[in-house]
C-alpha cells in the first residue's frame, strides 16, 4: 500500500510540476504597455530571456522571463516576472518558503530539512533554511514594529466590543548561549566575570474571564500572545505596551501586571502600566524567602520557623515576616549585608505581595504563563546543546516564534504575500 501511495502521490507532483511550469509560461516576458524604469529614473531595456528553475512545493518548475538592464547605470538590472511572482533574489517559491520559514523556526535547521524532506518531499540545504527563516524573521520584525508604532501613535479609543474583565501582562528573561564575538565586553556569572548567553525578554499577554468551581482563576483558552527580543528594557517595554494596546487594554475592567519583581520589569509596569495591579510572582518571591532563610542565623532555620514565614508570605504579611527576620540577622558582615539586601526586597514589594487580597479579587498570583513561555518558545528552540547564536540571527528567530505561537502569522504572511 505505502508503495502505491508513494508512486501515487510522486507522479501526482510530476503532473502538477508540469501543470505550473505551463501557467508560468508567458508571464513576465513579451512586450509590456509600461516601461521598466531604473531607480534613476530612466526606461530600462530587455536583452532576452533568462530561465532560472525555482524550487516549489510541485518540485522544480523552470521559469523562462525577460532580463531587463539600465543603459547608463551598472550593475542595474531586474526582473519583472520574478517580482511579479514573489522570486525576486530566491529560487524559492512563497509556498516553499513559508515551509521553510516555519520549520526553521521551530526545529534546528538540520532537523528542519529532514522533516520537509520526508513530510513535504522538499529538498533543501539545512542553511538555505536558515537563511529564509532568519530572513522571513527580519520581515515579521519590521511587519510588526509597524504595526506596534502605529498602534502608539494613535491610541486607539475604546471601542463598543465587549470589555475584558481581567488582562494580564506578563514579562520575564531567560539567558540563551551566544556565540563569542556577540559577547564581548559583557559582564557575566561566569568565572572572571564572563558571560555566556545574553537576555531574551520575553512578554505574554493572557486574558480571565472565569474561575473554577474551586475559585481559582482560569485563564481564558487561546487567549496567550507573546513578544520578545534580545534588547534593552526601554525599547522592550514599548514593545510589551503595544501587545497589550492591540490585545484590548483599553477595553479592559481590570489590569493585572504579573512579574519577579526585577527593577526594571518593576520600571515597566510604572512606565506604561501605572493604573495597573502589580503582583510579584509568588514563586519568586519563595525564593527570595529560601535564600533569605539560609543567611539569617541557625536559629531561623527550624522547620516551624520556617513554615510560619512560608505561612506569612503565602498571606501576604511581609510587614511581620521582614521584623521576625531581622530578629535573626547574622553577626558576620558578608552574610548580614546579603540577608539585609534580600529583606529590603520584601519591604520594597510589600505593596505587591498582599497575596491574600488578590487572591480574594480572583487574580493569579504565580507567573506561570510566563515562565512556561520561556521554556516553550525559547529555551525548546533556542537552547538546545551545541547551539550558540549571533543576535541578528537570534531575534529572527525569536520574532518568528512569538508571531507563529501568537497565531498571528497568517495574518503577516497575507500582508507580505
Amino acid at each position: 500500500m505505502e508503495a502505491w501511495e508513494t508512486a501515487v502521490l510522486e507522479a501526482a507532483l510530476k503532473a502538477g510540476s508540469h501543470v505550473l511550469a505551463t501557467a508560468l509560461r508567458g508571464i513576465g516576458c513579451g512586450r509590456r504597455e509600461k516601461p521598466v524604469l531604473c531607480a534613476c529614473g530612466r526606461p530600462m531595456q530587455s536583452v532576452g530571456l533568462r530561465t532560472k528553475a525555482t524550487i516549489t512545493l510541485l518540485g522544480a518548475v523552470p521559469f523562462e522571463r525577460s532580463l531587463y538592464i539600465c543603459p547608463v547605470c551598472e550593475d542595474a538590472a531586474c526582473f519583472p516576472g520574478d517580482r511579479l511572482l514573489g522570486i525576486e533574489h530566491t529560487s524559492f517559491s512563497p509556498g516553499v518558503r513559508r515551509l521553510m520559514a516555519r520549520a526553521g523556526s521551530r526545529t534546528p535547521f538540520g532537523e528542519a530539512h529532514e522533516d520537509l524532506k520526508v513530510y513535504a518531499h522538499i529538498d533543501v540545504e539545512a542553511r538555505d533554511i536558515e537563511r529564509i527563516a532568519e530572513q522571513v524573521g527580519r520581515q515579521i520584525a519590521v511587519w510588526r514594529a509597524w504595526q506596534d508604532q502605529a498602534l502608539l501613535k494613535s491610541r486607539p479609543e475604546p471601542a463598543s466590543a465587549p470589555r475584558i474583565p481581567i488582562l494580564y501582562v506578563s514579562f520575564d528573561g531567560t539567558c540563551i548561549p551566544m556565540r563569542k564575538a556577540e559577547l564581548e565586553g559583557r559582564r557575566g556569572k561566569q568565572p572572571e566575570g564572563k558571560a555566556k548567553g545574553r537576555e531574551v525578554k520575553l512578554g505574554c499577554v493572557f486574558t480571565q474571564t472565569q474561575l473554577d468551581d474551586q475559585g481559582r482563576p482560569l485563564r481564558d483558552p487561546d487567549s496567550t500572545t507573546y513578544v520578545g527580543a534580545i534588547e534593552a528594557s526601554g525599547p522592550f517595554g514599548e514593545r510589551m505596551y503595544a501587545e497589550a494596546l492591540r490585545r484590548g487594554l483599553l477595553q479592559a475592567v481590570r489590569v493585572v501586571v504579573l512579574t519577579d519583581g526585577a527593577k526594571y520589569n518593576k520600571s515597566i509596569a510604572q512606565l506604561h502600566f501605572s493604573n495597573a495591579i502589580h503582583i510579584v510572582d509568588l514563586y519568586h518571591a519563595r525564593e527570595h524567602l529560601d535564600e533569605l532563610v539560609k543567611l539569617l542565623a541557625p536559629s531561623a532555620r527550624t522547620p516551624t520557623r520556617q513554615l510560619r514565614w512560608q505561612t506569612l508570605l503565602d498571606y501576604g504579611d511581609v510587614a511581620q515576616l521582614t521584623a521576625e527576620a531581622e530578629r535573626h540577622l547574622p553577626t558576620s558582615a558578608s552574610p548580614k549585608k546579603l540577608a539585609t539586601k534580600e529583606i529590603a526586597f520584601f519591604r520594597t514589594n510589600a505593596p505587591h505581595m498582599r497575596y491574600a487580597c488578590f487572591r480574594q479579587q480572583g487574580f493569579f498570583v504565580g507567573s506561570g504563563v510566563i515562565e512556561a513561555g520561556c521554556r516553550t518558545v525559547i529555551a525548546s528552540r533556542l537552547k538546545q546543546s551545541g547551539m550558540f547564536w549571533s543576535l541578528r540571527g537570534a531575534n529572527a528567530i525569536i520574532e518568528s516564534r512569538c508571531c507563529q505561537m501568537s497565531g498571528r502569522f497568517e495574518d503577516f504572511w497575507e500582508s507580505v504575500a
